[in-house]
C-alpha cells in the first residue's frame, strides 16, 4: 500500500507539473466566429489536429446558482489556455482552480471535410469532486484521426457544484446544469468548427459516465445529444445521488463549528466564506466504511422551486423503470477488475477498520438492524470467506471484488438490464479487460502484475497525454478508438463497413451478450462469470432499495440466477 501511495502521488505530481508547463510554440489557426465573438486556436505541436482551448461557454456570477449562458468578449479570443480548472481540492489540502471556470476545448482534424463531422463531447470523472477537461489528461489525437470532433469541458464540482439545499439560492445540481449549458453551446457553435449539431455523442467515465446517464434521464438535456457512452459509471450507483442533501450540508457546517439544519443559515455560511475555506473542510468518512462513502456532494433529486427548472425531478431508478427518459442508442460497460482502483486508495487504517455492516451501499435501507447484520454477513462470506481483511495481496484482491461490484459493476449491470427492458434503441454492452502497457491506473494503485483492467485503465487507450509515451499499444488503440468513433458516426461500433471482427452485437433479452474488449474481441453472456455475486446484489436491492418504487421490478437476471444457483 505504501508503494501504491507513492505511485498515486507521482501521477498527481505529473498533473501539477502540467499546470506549470508553458504551451509549446504552435501556429495559430484562422479565427472562427462564435456566438460570443471570434476565437483563434492553434495547430497542435505535432501537426495532427487543430485545437481551441479555454473557450468560455457560461459565466459563474452567483455561487451555488445556475451560470449565465452566452458569455461575450471583445476582439479575438486567444484560445490557447489549457490550464483552466474549476476550484477543487487536490493532493490533500492543496486547493487549485477558480470559481469562474466554465470553459471547454474543441479539437478538430486538420484536414477539412466536405460534410459536417460527428461530434463527441467527453465529460470527465473524478467522483464529482475534482478533475477537468484538460488536454494533459484527455488529449484528442487518438480520436480525431478517425474523422470526429472532440469537445472536453469543465463543470463545477464538490460543494460548489452540488450543494443541494432546496432553496432558490442553492437549488442543487448546478454542476449538471453547467454541463447542460456546454451541450447547448455545442448546438449553437459547433458548425463553426465543421461539426454536425445533429450528430452529437456524449461520453464519460466514472462520474462522467454517471453524468451521461443523468443527461439521459433529465428533461433539461432533451434534444442536446443523439448517442451516449457510459464507461464504468451510472446514475444508479449509490455514490451518484444525494439521498439526504440537507443532512450532508449540515454535517459539513459542523466541521466548521456550526450546528444548524436551516438551509438559509447554511447557505449564508457557505456563500460568505472563501472557496478555499469552504473546500478545506470535508465530512470524514464513517469508521468502517469504504472509499466511495467520501463522495457526498453529488447530484440530487431537486425540490420544486418557483421559476427554477429541475434537472433531476425524480430518482434515477424511478425514471428508468417508468421509461421517462431521453431514448438514444447507448454503449455501456465496465472494466473487469474495477475494485483494484478503490482498494488501492484504502490505507492501513481504513483497511483495519472496514467491515461489511458499515460498508453496505447507502442506497439500501433496512427495516431492522438484524436484517442489515444478516445481509452484511452474507457479503462477508461471499467475498472474504470470513477471512479478516489485511494488506496481504490475496486479501486485497478478494476485497477489491467487493468494492468493484458495489461501486461500479452491479450498478452498471443493473442499468444495462433496465435499458434492455425500457429502451427501444440499441444497447451495446461491454467488459474491458485489456491488460497492456498503458494500464497505468492498475499500476498506480498497487496491483502491478495482476491481470485485467481496473477503474480508469481504458482511458489511456482513448486519449493521448503529454506525459505518457505516444508510440505504445497503437494497434489496440486504433481498434478501440475506431469502435467508439464508429458508434458516434453510425450508432454501431462495428458497422458493415468496418474491418473489426467479430461484429459487436447489440444486447437483447432474454440472453443478452456483451463484447469482451481484450487483445482479441469476443462476445459473451452479460450474466456470466460473476453470477453468485450479482445474484446477491440483485436480491438485496430488490428488497431494500431506498427509492421504494411503487412496483418493484426484479432484474431479468433473476431467471438466470434461478437456473444457475448451486452450480457455481
Amino acid at each position: 500500500m505504501k508503494n501504491c501511495w507513492k505511485s498515486m502521488m507521482s501521477l498527481k505530481l505529473l498533473v501539477l507539473i502540467s499546470l506549470c508547463i508553458p504551451p509549446l510554440m504552435t501556429h495559430p489557426t484562422a479565427p472562427v466566429q462564435l456566438t460570443g465573438g471570434q476565437a483563434q486556436g492553434s495547430v497542435s505541436p505535432d501537426g495532427s489536429h487543430l485545437q481551441y482551448l479555454g473557450i468560455p461557454y457560461a459565466t459563474v456570477t452567483h455561487r451555488f446558482q445556475e451560470a449565465e449562458p452566452n458569455p461575450t468578449w471583445d476582439g479575438v479570443l486567444n484560445a490557447r489556455n489549457e490550464h483552466i480548472r474549476c476550484k477543487q481540492r487536490f493532493m490533500g489540502s492543496r486547493i487549485l482552480g477558480e470559481e469562474d471556470c466554465l470553459t471547454l476545448n474543441v479539437y478538430t482534424p486538420k484536414e477539412t471535410s466536405d460534410s459536417p463531422l460527428p461530434v463527441m463531447v467527453f465529460i470527465h470523472g473524478g467522483g464529482f469532486r475534482d478533475g477537468s477537461g484538460s488536454p494533459f489528461a484527455y488529449g484528442p489525437k487518438f480520436l480525431v484521426k478517425h474523422g470526429v470532433i472532440l469537445v472536453t469541458l469543465n463543470y463545477r464540482v464538490e460543494v460548489l457544484g452540488f450543494l443541494c439545499l432546496g432553496i432558490k439560492e442553492a437549488p442543487g445540481n448546478v454542476g449538471m446544469k453547467d454541463q447542460v449549458e456546454a451541450l447547448k453551446w455545442v448546438q449553437n457553435n459547433i458548425r463553426a468548427f465543421g461539426g454536425d449539431p445533429d450528430n452529437v455523442t456524449i461520453f464519460g467515465e466514472s462520474a462522467g459516465a454517471a453524468s451521461v446517464s443523468f443527461h439521459i434521464l433529465s428533461p433539461m438535456s432533451k434534444g442536446l445529444f443523439h448517442r451516449a457512452i457510459m464507461q464504468s459509471g451510472s446514475a444508479l450507483a449509490h455514490w451518484a445521488v444525494q439521498f439526504e442533501p440537507l443532512t450532508i450540508a449540515s454535517r459539513l457546517a459542523e466541521q466548521m463549528g456550526y450546528s444548524t439544519e436551516d438551509p438559509v443559515e447554511i447557505y449564508n455560511l457557505f456563500a460568505n466564506m472563501t472557496a478555499e475555506d469552504l473546500l478545506s473542510h470535508r465530512v470524514p468518512r464513517k469508521k468502517g466504511d469504504i472509499y466511495s462513502s467520501e463522495i457526498i456532494f453529488v447530484p440530487c433529486i431537486e425540490k420544486k422551486i418557483h421559476n427554477i427548472e429541475r434537472f433531476l425531478p425524480d430518482s434515477p431508478y424511478n425514471l428508468i423503470t417508468e421509461g421517462k427518459y431521453n431514448k438514444v442508442p447507448v454503449i455501456i460497460g465496465f472494466n473487469n477488475e474495477e475494485g483494484y482502483y478503490f482498494t488501492g486508495r484504502e490505507n492501513e487504517t481504513t483497511l483495519a477498520n472496514v467491515n461489511f455492516y458499515d460498508a453496505l451501499p447507502r442506497d439500501l435501507m433496512f427495516p431492522t438492524d438484524e436484517e442489515k447484520m444478516k445481509t452484511a454477513k452474507m457479503f462477508d462470506e461471499l467475498y472474504m470467506g470470513g477471512e479478516k481483511i489485511t494488506e496481504e495481496k490475496h486479501s486485497l484482491r478478494k476485497f477489491s471484488r467487493f468494492e468493484g461490484d458495489a461501486i461500479i459493476i452491479y450498478p452498471v449491470v443493473a442499468t444495462m438490464d433496465l435499458f434492455l427492458r425500457t429502451l427501444n434503441k440499441p444497447v451495446f454492452a461491454y467488459k474491458f479487460q485489456y491488460d497492456g502497457f498503458l494500464n497505468y491506473a492498475k499500476m498506480a494503485f498497487g496491483f502491478r502484475g495482476s491481470s485485467g483492467a481496473t477503474h480508469g485503465d481504458e482511458l489511456f487507450y482513448l486519449f493521448s497525454s503529454l506525459a505518457l509515451p505516444a508510440n505504445l499499444e497503437l494497434k489496440f488503440i486504433n481498434k478501440f478508438t475506431e469502435m467508439w468513433t464508429n458508434f458516434a458516426k453510425y450508432s454501431n461500433p462495428t458497422p458493415a463497413s468496418s474491418s473489426i471482427l467479430p461484429q459487436w452485437e447489440a444486447a437483447e433479452l432474454p440472453e443478452p451478450k456483451l463484447m469482451v474488449i481484450d487483445e482479441e474481441l469476443t462476445m459473451a453472456p452479460i450474466w456470466g462469470e460473476n453470477t453468485r455475486a450479482l445474484q446477491l446484489w440483485n436480491a438485496t436491492y430488490a428488497k431494500y432499495r431506498i427509492t421504494r418504487p411503487e412496483k418493484r421490478v426484479l432484474l431479468s437476471i433473476k431467471k438466470t440466477f434461478q437456473l444457475t444457483i448451486g452450480k457455481s
